[in-house]
């Protein structure tokens, strides 16, 4: 028996080849019934529907009501698959993941994961402030620049600090910035910086300004529409956007929903800190990325690669452990599903 971490990805993660991830995947169809029908109580098209369509709309499938709850059931379909030869140590997520990841430790239903999920997609889509970039700042071999890291952190204060602007460091994500802002903000710093491997900076199509105080609105709807008693002892410890861990039958009901609609929505969210988190407290054998997508593993193994774990010092580093003996399973990777996925007999 192995030991893994499993990562639950956020937003942006189930694109065009994503269709028909949840016909493909998702075992429970009881359990997707009840999401459908939840969706269907609130005038929104079913997962179902969206899943099966027949060609992906970048305008449909990635809102913020659409994207929340396709990415949240692909990710517990997944978790929900994993071979009885995996001994899951812990969980944690990428921004939204943390919803999923509350379903797959057991702090929430799967049904209040998906409520949670959806309706924090939702008034994030019906809100829809600021926006999100990315920027990279490790080289193409993931060996970190900590000097263009301090520009760019640099550029991004002295913008914020401007009348009108807004520019906060969103998600650190391994060896990516992801940046919230308004819309001055987020044009000044890409004014302001150099393109990068010919695609940096890159604008978030249907992103918000995530994890900044702009979504305080949100978050006070978020706590008036979903209280405490969706929460309860998780059974499987879970680590948060700020590295720390809540262990089950000792983390609190309320500070558990005071954390998930409160620092995780409006505060940067420190994604590199909880898989270096995962890392150190947990030692895993394997480190289990779920469904939809299959970009998550670069800032996974980025930030391995900055805690120096297992001597990975680059990229080229990573290839030699991944193919001598396999750290990272992505499980929207057909080839590397049926290693975590297999039962055996």
């Amino acid at each position: 028996m192995k030991t893994a971490v499993v990562i639950c990805p956020g937003r942006g993660t189930y694109n065009a080849t994503e269709l028909g991830y949840l016909n493909r995947n998702f075992r429970d169809h009881t359990l997707l019934d009840a999401f459908d029908q939840e969706r269907a109580r609130l005038g929104q098209t079913p997962l179902s529907a969206l899943d099966a369509a027949e060609r992906f709309s970048l305008s449909k499938h990635t809102r913020g009501d659409n994207a929340s709850g396709l990415i949240f059931a692909a990710t517990y379909g997944d978790f929900a698959a994993l071979s009885d030869e995996i001994e899951v140590v812990a969980v944690t997520g990428n921004s939204m993941g943390w919803y999923s990841a509350l379903s797959c430790a057991g702090a929430v239903t799967p049904q209040a994961g998906f409520h949670i999920a959806n309706t924090m997609g939702t008034l994030m889509q019906e809100a829809m402030i600021g926006g999100q970039l990315l920027y990279p700042w490790v080289d193409d071999n993931w060996v970190a620049q900590p000097d263009l890291r301090a520009t760019l952190m640099q550029h991004m204060q002295e913008i914020n600090a401007r009348v009108d602007h807004d520019l906060t460091l969103s998600i650190d994500l391994g060896g990516m910035l992801v940046l919230a802002g308004n819309e001055a903000g987020l044009a000044a710093f890409e004014a302001a910086v150099p393109p990068s491997q010919a695609r940096f900076p890159m604008r978030l199509g249907n992103h918000a300004g995530f994890h900044s105080a702009m979504q305080c609105p949100v978050s006070e709807r978020g706590r008036a529409t979903l209280g405490p008693d969706l929460f309860e002892q998780p059974s499987l410890p879970m680590i948060d956007g700020r590295g720390q861990i809540w262990w089950p039958g000792a983390s609190s009901q309320d500070a558990l929903w005071d954390y998930t609609l409160g620092h995780q929505v409006v505060e940067s969210y420190g994604f590199t800190q909880a898989i270096q988190t995962a890392a150190k407290e947990f030692a895993p054998d394997l480190f289990i990325i779920t469904g939809p997508g299959t970009t998550l593993g670069g800032a996974v193994v980025q930030s391995l690669i900055l805690a120096d774990w297992q001597g990975m010092k680059n990229k080229h580093d990573f290839k030699r452990v991944q193919d001598t003996n396999p750290l990272l399973v992505s499980m929207g990777i057909e080839a590397q599903r049926g290693l975590v996925t297999e039962r055996s007999t």
